[in-house]
């Protein structure tokens, strides 16, 4: 009996083609396993793809175990550092300032979803063995891949002026304000480099520098949180009843906003290869995503405890009193200094504390992400320290600028990072929907493609997030573009960014048939019901 040939993929390559794994180029002898390669290993020429069982391979997962556990800790942990941002901060901040404990439900359930859509990422990276920028240069034609890639390169410098920012304010407040932004932008951007060669003895180690940084954040916003005591009435209530007003819906939006960051994305499915799996091994590759889930879940919760306790802290603080609107990253110290006094150890120090893991953590991710993105969209085969320099680069520069202008203006930087927010917001939905088309695509995936129920809850989870960042940018421009011209210029861009979106979206062929499908079945379904 004559077989047809298997599906063909872009590359020519087939879906039961023989992948050589590359999980496993480099390693460390003197590491323990599993390693993180570096960023130039997962770039392998081949396209590792998903393998149906063959007569010598087992989908049988092997049994659940503690200490296989601990071999994946470490990836989810970095993910993680995204959701706890300088920016999030202020997201937090200024959500408890302005509405006290009443949107902590909407900070549970904003998490939540972007831990679904990590977990894709997850999905996609193990799966494949490749990450998504990787894959969106190989799925997409080349003029939309380098749209794609220069708008994710977009979102990545503005997350990395608010981290660094973020950072230099940090330092600023350690040092008494004897160093000014610029200084703290310049320490940030040399320290970054340095951490970075922490890689050099073993990745294991730099996971456990970012674990040292994490529990810093978490130690000192926990400190905060039992100094000063928030109601626990108000925050069980905040977390289970949700509760939106007129006042209170513009800083909902941004809480949401906040919590997908589209480097992020990029970032995770390519961390999730740093272990050594046998992606011709089903069971394997199951099992990975079985640890790789609970790893980032624990991560996650982590962030959003931190999360919660900062906005717990304003909201008990500064809820209701006058400061509460003018209150941000750049003034929050003095605002804490002057509410809760000093201490056995000055809560503005704790923050200042907090704040400087936040921020070094961030951008020490950021270059991750810009190595991965930058690679994997242009194929550059480069140096890791000379690409290091570029994305740093890009970032830094423009930061300087930033801090030297706005270092004595707090209502200026307050703007900026308005419209950083909006820049991020913008690109979101070029990271969300390039990866679920991709996770949605069996020639792509294999047997471990989502199932049509779960494709409909991610992508009602994408068009939440994108119709919120749409009304972010709308009230955004209504309210600051002035000028016929400009708003002329802000129409043409629209266009264009919408024209593009549509696109992206027409080639999400699981999406359309899905719903499609669902339609036609609810049509079906209605005029049997009007026949009975």
């Amino acid at each position: 009996m004559n077989l047809p040939p298997p599906p063909k993929l872009n590359n020519g390559s087939t879906i039961f083609s023989t992948p050589t794994p590359h999980h496993a180029e480099q390693q460390d002898p003197q590491d323990s396993n599993p390693l993180l390669p570096s960023p130039s290993t997962y770039e392998s020429q081949e396209n590792i793809l998903p393998m149906e069982i063959g007569p010598n391979d087992t989908a049988e997962v092997p049994p659940f175990s503690w200490k296989k556990l601990l071999e994946f800790l470490g990836p989810g942990f970095l993910m993680s550092v995204a959701f706890l941002d300088p920016g999030n901060l202020e997201g937090d901040l200024q959500a408890g300032a302005i509405a006290g404990y009443s949107l902590l439900w909407l900070l549970m359930w904003a998490t939540f979803m972007g831990l679904v859509i990590q977990l894709l990422s997850l999905r996609l990276g193990v799966a494949t063995g490749r990450h998504l920028a990787e894959i969106c240069r190989e799925e997409y034609p080349y003029w939309a891949g380098l749209l794609l890639w220069f708008m994710a390169e977009l979102a990545l410098i503005g997350a990395d002026i608010q981290e660094v920012i973020g950072s230099a304010i940090a330092i600023k407040i350690l040092s008494h304000g004897v160093l000014p932004l610029w200084a703290g932008v310049l320490i940030t951007a040399s320290d970054c480099f340095i951490f970075l060669f922490l890689e050099n003895y073993g990745v294991r180690k730099l996971e456990a520098f970012f674990g040292v940084l994490i529990s810093t954040m978490a130690v000192s916003f926990a400190w905060m949180f039992f100094d000063t005591k928030p109601s626990g009435k108000e925050l069980i209530r905040g977390l289970l009843i949700p509760k939106l007003s007129s006042k209170t819906i513009q800083k909902a939006v941004g809480v949401v906003g906040c919590v997908i960051t589209p480097h992020n994305v990029f970032l995770y499915s390519a961390l999730v290869q740093s272990r050594k799996i046998d992606p011709k091994n089903k069971g394997k590759v199951q099992e990975a995503l079985n640890y790789y889930t609970i790893e980032s879940s624990i991560a996650v919760l982590v962030s959003f405890m931190i999360n919660l306790c900062v906005t717990a802290v304003f909201a008990k603080g500064f809820y209701g009193t006058s400061q509460a609107n003018s209150i941000g990253l750049v003034n929050a110290g003095d605002y804490l200094k002057q509410r809760y006094g000093g201490g056995l150890v000055p809560i503005l120090y704790i923050w200042g504390i907090g704040l400087l893991a936040a921020g070094q953590s961030s951008t020490m991710t950021g270059t991750y992400a810009g190595q991965f993105i930058m690679g994997g969209f242009l194929n550059l085969q480069l140096k890791k320290w000379l690409r290091s320099v570029i994305t740093r680069s890009c970032a830094i520069v423009p930061t300087i600028i930033v801090a030297i202008i706005f270092n004595r203006s707090e209502d200026s930087l307050d703007v900026l990072n308005e419209w950083l927010n909006v820049l991020q917001g913008m690109q979101i939905p070029f990271a969300i929907i390039p990866l679920l088309t991709l996770v949605s695509n069996e020639q792509i995936m294999g047997s471990f493609k989502i199932g049509t129920t779960l494709e409909r809850i991610v992508w009602s989870i994408a068009a939440m997030v994108i119709l919120i960042n749409g009304y972010v940018l709308l009230h955004f421009f209504i309210s600051e573009v002035n000028g016929l011209l400009f708003g002329i210029l802000i129409c043409i861009g629209v266009s264009a960014y919408v024209a593009f979106l549509m696109y992206l979206i027409s080639r999400s062929g699981g999406f359309l048939s899905s719903s499609s499908s669902w339609f036609s079945r609810m049509r079906s379904d209605g005029f049997t019901y009007l026949r009975t």
